[in-house]
């Protein structure tokens, strides 16, 4: 359940609230007054996104994607932009660190997920913007890492377990261009920033992937084993990963979950393990039902964040800015 606070006085530095909403008194007028009270509270609202995992600000004066990029700015993350990302995701950018959340079609759900555990590198923080709401649907969904490592690891303790030691290997398929009917349609140049199949090769080599070429000009590349479980601060476990994104919105994962997804020890899942982890988390999901300006601020290593479907003729227009680069 959302807890709703009026600017930092309310905030309560609890673990059993999600996520908190923050709404805008009246007392704060422009980008610049944001900006000022961000670095006025920092460390207040810091304490709170490691409690909870995600705030949402409600009514603060952010407008476009410029004033949305100040409005992040003030909490002097380090920069991660799109571009060195290893993201399979098309995005198109409006700054340089802001882009779009994902150019996928609007009938096509875009399921829980850490952003980008699927790759060697990932950022800390992952903020949301809301410019134009969608008409109906279109929910930014959001679910609590640590809540699902506590039942998951409660309701199937042996495979859970051996799913924290091995951690997860996957594989993808990208294109040779660009494809963004597709929610995982980025092409390899540009998932890698390289310029012909050389440099690929280098790239993956460096990353520790194995691959193989299709016919059609198509790269199909599996990591190397990532962690799927994460110990953060305080012993806290998360559930850290991609394998509800992938088992529910890859191509053809669903029927056949050994085309993308293995234990880290290239063990396959079983489909009973992978349903159970995806009730989990969809029986503990809360759903930001946007209003133009808002923002939220998600703590990548606490929270997972996906996309519900949306229908009408206004376009959604959700923008994305990440910080603080990991490497696993």
């Amino acid at each position: 359940m959302a807890y709703i606070s009026s600017m930092v006085e309310g905030l309560l530095n609890s673990t059993d609230e999600f996520p908190t909403v923050i709404v805008n008194d009246g007392s704060i007028k422009t980008i610049e007054e944001s900006t000022r009270w961000i670095s006025d509270n920092l460390e207040l609202l810091e304490a709170e996104l490691n409690c909870t995992g995600a705030i949402l600000f409600r009514g603060f004066p952010v407008k476009d994607a410029q004033t949305y990029d100040d409005f992040f700015s003030a909490f002097n993350y380090p920069n991660f932009t799109y571009k060195e990302s290893l993201s399979n995701a098309v995005r198109i950018n409006y700054t340089e660190y802001v882009f779009t959340a994902n150019e996928a079609p609007k009938d096509v759900e875009i399921y829980l997920h850490n952003e980008m555990a699927q790759t060697p590198l990932y950022p800390g923080r992952i903020s949301l913007f809301c410019e134009e709401a969608a008409e109906t649907g279109g929910a930014t969904v959001i679910c609590r890492s640590d809540e699902i490592y506590k039942r998951l690891v409660a309701l199937e303790p042996q495979l859970t377990n051996k799913l924290e030691e091995v951690g997860v290997k996957y594989t993808t398929t990208m294109p040779s261009e660009d494809r963004p009917e597709s929610g995982q349609g980025r092409s390899w140049k540009s998932t890698l920033s390289v310029n012909n199949i050389d440099e690929a090769e280098t790239k993956l080599k460096s990353l520790g992937y194995s691959w193989e070429w299709g016919t059609d000009g198509s790269l199909k590349a599996q990591t190397a084993a990532l962690p799927a479980i994460r110990t953060l601060n305080g012993n806290r476990k998360v559930f850290f990963n991609q394998i509800i994104a992938a088992y529910m919105g890859w191509d053809g994962v669903k029927e056949n979950p050994e085309s993308a997804l293995c234990f880290g020890d290239g063990s396959p899942f079983t489909k009973s393990y992978l349903d159970k982890i995806v009730e989990i988390a969809e029986s503990i999901s809360f759903d930001i039902n946007w209003q133009n300006g808002d923002v939220a601020l998600v703590d990548n290593n606490l929270a997972m964040h996906g996309r519900r479907p949306y229908s009408g003729d206004r376009k959604r227009k959700v923008l994305v800015v990440l910080g603080t680069a990991i490497s696993q």
